[in-house]
């Protein structure tokens, strides 16, 4: 192996000695996910990643970014986005990675020829490692990103209460991006239903204040603007007495104790005839 290259040197030891240093990698990597991956999957991830690391040296370049390390990233990237779907943690889903510098070492390490082909490729290694973190976390905050949304829409059901009445039952804070939801939901029913009255029960906001009041305020405004009248409902006692403290104008929206009356107010203004017994179904 005397004058030859980094590369070349490892791409001697890595093409000779392929299929069992493969097999003592996929071995290693299996035991670390404590069997929740097939040993069968380990090994067809680790043999594309392998294949591609030679061809790579084959450049003539251990640099874990140049572009000839190009398809071993991207390999690395869906191994990285599949482990972190899959619950794992960064430190199971780098191993994959530095597993292979642990196989190396008793190869590469123990003869003096070959010290320098061990710290360049350990260092490859540790460069290819941390690009596995890099994309793992990328793609945990991708997934935790798109599960508060789907809380959110969740949190925030449009439900029909009677032909032409909707209504929008809110619990906890109400933020912005929440306010975004809320219309959009809303004004998308208003549309599919046909319905030109909105209530929006807050019985289930712990609070409200001049923000949360702002929110709503746009919310009733976008109805409006679809032609749509909305009704609040959930005006608790101390909920008035804080919007009278803070001056909040609530202006000519209509504001219901309960759920119960704000339904009572809307079918009226839709027309609809309520007999005695009317108001005790609407409220159940």
């Amino acid at each position: 192996m005397a004058g030859k290259s980094v590369s070349e040197r490892l791409i001697d030891l890595l093409s000779v000695r392929g299929e069992d240093l493969g097999a003592q990698w996929a071995q290693k990597v299996t035991g670390s996910l404590g069997g929740r991956v097939s040993r069968s999957e380990v090994e067809r991830e680790l043999q594309e990643i392998y294949t591609a690391l030679v061809a790579a040296l084959g450049a003539g370049t251990v640099d874990g970014h140049d572009e000839a390390f190009g398809e071993v990233r991207a390999l690395l990237t869906e191994l990285s986005r599949n482990r972190a779907m899959q619950g794992f943690s960064p430190t199971e889903t780098a191993v994959s990675v530095f597993s292979l510098k642990q196989v190396l070492e008793p190869e590469l390490a123990g003869k003096d020829t070959d010290v320098q082909a061990y710290v360049r490729f350990a260092a490859l290694l540790d460069t290819l490692g941390l690009f596995t973190i890099e994309v793992y976390t990328r793609t945990r905050e991708e997934l935790i990103a798109a599960q508060a949304e789907q809380l959110l829409e969740l949190s925030t059901p449009v439900v029909k209460l009677w032909d032409g009445v909707i209504g929008v039952p809110l619990v906890g804070t109400l933020d912005s991006a929440r306010t975004m939801v809320v219309m959009e939901k809303m004004l998308q029913a208003l549309i599919d239903t046909g319905s030109e009255q909105a209530i929006i029960d807050i019985t289930g906001v712990p609070a409200v204040d001049t923000e949360v009041a702002q929110h709503l305020l746009k919310t009733v405004v976008a109805a409006r603007l679809m032609g749509a009248e909305c009704t609040i409902s959930g005006i608790r006692p101390q909920i008035a007495q804080t919007i009278v403290a803070l001056g909040i104008d609530f202006g000519d929206i209509v504001t219901k104790a309960t759920l119960a009356d704000a339904l009572r107010h809307a079918l009226r203004r839709s027309g609809v005839a309520l007999s005695r017994t009317a108001p005790q179904a609407a409220a159940l």
